[in-house]
């Protein structure tokens, strides 16, 4: 069975976890920021994090660094570290907008972030060291919409981002301020900032809900508002598997392993499995208490069953134990003000014993 922890009758709107998985900053709907550490078999808050003015739209918490990154609808973005009396001190992050702050993400190497915006605009910030204060600088063509999602390739170069436009794009992030010059990548080579090396659209009416690169960065999955799962691979032009469900939208996922992923939609968990076979794509989704699952394999289907696992309204999945390559464990969280963690590898042994209806 899963962990499941309740924060109240707030929605947890989204969550992130320290390095060894001891604490957790959850947004409970509101201005503020809760940090969680787990004693035992329950979980005690240990801080409050309340500079934001308006509701907290996304929490990223660095784990080598240790800092947490906040965003939120006042279109302000704060760095808090932690202080040796056991205090969390924020820093105004200079982000140049004049919309709501929708998504934040800390790159790998953790010396920059990216931050979505309603004014159709990324804003790469990165920490000058002359004046000792976070500083932006943008990313705007060809975005037509509210970013809505982020995710950073391994190289700490490349961005993937997702919209209202119904587009996933892949940008180069490149600072040259804080990094050396990166090498040609099979997404493309021009890397000047901003530059955009790919453009992808399922041909649907959905908006982008999510974005993640597989382990390898050679894939890019995202999720959308037309109840849809999206996969392109580098180098393979405009090109895209997608399987789309008559279901509710999917919020958001993560790879668990270089050739799976897990999505979650607003009322169940849904868990695809996507294996590769050179050039083939399978994907399995999940639906309600006769849970449907469509498998493709380029542009064949199949449908399958298998009983619900779990209701849960969830609206945020993230890793909690391994990594994006070899998951282990993986939370969700959601508008039930649960959280939940669940067993990756039990689920797989549960998959893998499904048979083609």
């Amino acid at each position: 069975m899963p962990e499941t922890f309740s924060f109240g009758i707030d929605p947890v709107t989204t969550h992130s976890w320290n390095n060894n998985h001891t604490e957790v900053a959850v947004s409970l709907n509101n201005h503020e920021v809760k940090v969680y550490k787990k004693t035992g078999i329950t979980y005690n808050n240990t801080a409050t994090l309340s500079e934001h003015g308006q509701r907290v739209t996304s929490i990223d918490w660095a784990p080598k660094s240790n800092n947490i990154v906040t965003c939120g609808a006042d279109r302000n973005a704060y760095v808090w570290t932690l202080q040796d009396d056991g205090k969390w001190k924020p820093v105004l992050v200079i982000l140049r907008i004049n919309r709501a702050a929708t998504c934040v993400r800390w790159s790998p190497d953790e010396n920059k972030f990216a931050v979505g915006s309603g004014a159709r605009i990324i804003s790469i910030c990165y920490f000058e060291e002359d004046n000792k204060w976070w500083v932006s600088k943008h990313i705007k063509k060809p975005i037509r919409s509210t970013v809505t999602c982020l995710d950073w390739h391994p190289n700490n170069i490349l961005l993937a981002a997702g919209s209202t436009d119904f587009k996933a794009r892949v940008f180069s992030g490149y600072i040259k301020d804080v990094e050396k010059k990166p090498s040609a990548t099979s997404w493309g080579s021009k890397m000047n900032l901003g530059n955009l090396m790919c453009e992808f659209s399922n041909g649907g009416g959905g908006w982008v809900h999510s974005v993640s690169f597989s382990p390898s960065g050679e894939k890019l999955a995202w999720v959308g508002h037309d109840a849809s799962v999206s996969v392109a691979l580098a180098g393979n032009g405009d090109q895209i598997a997608v399987v789309k469900g008559n279901f509710l939208p999917f919020m958001s996922l993560t790879w668990v392993t270089e050739n799976s992923m897990v999505c979650v939609v607003r009322t169940f968990l849904w868990s695809p499995a996507v294996s590769y076979q050179k050039t083939s794509l399978m994907a399995v989704m999940a639906h309600d208490t006769n849970i449907f699952y469509c498998v493709t394999y380029l542009n064949r289907l199949w449908w399958m069953k298998w009983p619900c696992l779990y209701f849960h309204l969830s609206s945020k999945v993230s890793v909690f134990a391994g990594t994006k390559a070899d998951c282990t464990k993986f939370s969700t969280s959601g508008a039930d003000g649960q959280l939940i963690i669940w067993d990756f590898k039990s689920l797989e042994k549960s998959i893998s014993g499904l048979r083609i209806a």
